[in-house]
């Protein structure tokens, strides 16, 4: 274990947990975990507040699995596209290369990582993939891919956040009304978000599509609201897996789906990136949280 020497904030190199090695970083407001298995976020929580991000604890912490929780990287697919065999992508089982860690005037800690090349992403030659997660008053993460290829290049991206809410039943997510989705659970097909708020009594999976705009979670029992609000993201996924789902996951506890819910930002079905030669492209979410 050692310390990195910063001047407002400070980083804690951990042993981690199981196979995996971790950072803990503390800000004169909050504290996060990040691990560089898929450069997952694992913890935010501000001073005298519960945690933000809600983590299984049957989660696995090994090298080929992905972490339970957080904020982990579904890249450069989402979901399991025919031909695929891993569930959303390679990003959030890889070990990705820590290259930078600094603590900007405002007392924020910035840590940057890179997705190394590997054997199995050649279907995307020459392209950058870089992580900047950014902890303070609120958290910021930042997904940056550049086309270095002399060829167009398409993917898709999510920040799979799980929120930790204290009662499923008393939670709403509100800014969605009116937005096309496709319902997962009804083979995909397109409907129309038709309520003001989305509330939960079972299952739900759904990709909304062309939504620029700031999404909340309202969460009564906590008392307090999580904004979420992005750039360079046109999808946003709601999903919860409730009872059944939730008894059928190995890393996953029977009753945890009441204590979260997953609102996540990328660009993932019509909404995928298309990159041409020389081409940048950055997905950016800030989360914040209010009392209420």
């Amino acid at each position: 274990m050692s310390d990195a020497n910063l001047q407002h904030g400070r980083v804690t190199f951990l042993d981690g947990r199981g196979d995996l090695s971790a950072l803990e970083i503390t800000t004169p407001w909050s504290r996060a975990e990040i691990f560089p298995h898929g450069a997952t976020v694992t913890q935010f929580q501000k001073t005298g507040e519960p945690p933000v991000l809600f983590l299984s604890q049957c989660s696995r912490y090994t090298n080929d699995a992905p972490i339970r929780g957080g904020i982990p990287i579904a890249f450069p697919w989402f979901g399991k596209p025919e031909g695929k065999t891993m569930q959303h992508g390679f990003a959030r089982v890889k070990d990705w290369e820590l290259k930078e860690v600094a603590s900007p005037p405002d007392g924020s800690v910035t840590v940057r990582m890179r997705l190394p090349n590997y054997a199995d992403a050649t279907a995307w030659p020459g392209c950058n993939v870089e992580y900047v997660v950014t902890v303070g008053e609120a958290l910021g993460v930042e997904l940056i891919v550049t086309n270095k290829s002399a060829s167009e290049a398409a993917y898709e991206d999510c920040l799979h956040t799980y929120f930790t809410v204290g009662d499923i039943s008393q939670v709403a997510v509100i800014g969605l009304k009116g937005v096309e989705y496709l319902d997962a659970l009804d083979g995909r097909k397109r409907k129309t978000e038709t309520a003001e708020s989305i509330r939960f009594t079972a299952e739900l999976d759904r990709v909304y599509l062309n939504t620029a705009h700031v999404v909340e979670i309202h969460d009564a029992a906590l008392r307090r609201v999580i904004r979420v609000a992005k750039e360079g993201s046109r999808s946003t996924v709601v999903w919860n897996p409730w009872i059944a789902k939730a008894k059928a996951m190995a890393d996953y506890g029977d009753e945890e789906y009441k204590q979260m819910v997953c609102v996540e930002s990328g660009n993932v079905a019509e909404n995928q990136v298309k990159l041409r030669a020389g081409e940048s492209h950055r997905t950016v979410v800030r989360i914040s949280t209010t009392k209420i």
